[in-house]
């Protein structure tokens, strides 16, 4: 009958859209993978300013609780000073008579 007819060429080189397709793969995995280290990077730099302010609002904190502290010493002590002031004359008045 008919002769078979085989290919005796085997297919040693894979089609050009194969290789496009590889190679753009290969540029999509490399732009994934710097931006992924891109992003880790600011990230980590966003924890670090995180942290820095972190400890900047609580020096901020522990400065207005000394500043109340202080400031309520003071309106007590000078309370103290205008009773002692009040009754002064009358110590003195007392002390020369």
């Amino acid at each position: 009958m008919f002769p078979r007819v085989t290919s005796t060429k085997i297919m040693k080189t894979p089609p050009e859209s194969f290789l496009i397709f590889k190679e753009e793969l290969k540029k999509a995995r490399l732009e994934k993978e710097r931006l992924q280290r891109e992003y880790e990077s600011k990230l980590a730099n966003m924890n670090n300013e995180l942290e820095r302010l972190k400890e900047q609002i609580a020096a901020q904190q522990e400065l207005m609780k000394t500043t109340l502290e202080y400031a309520i010493r003071l309106e007590e002590n000078l309370d103290s000073f205008k009773v002692e002031v009040a009754n002064a004359p009358t110590l003195k008045k007392k002390s020369f008579h």
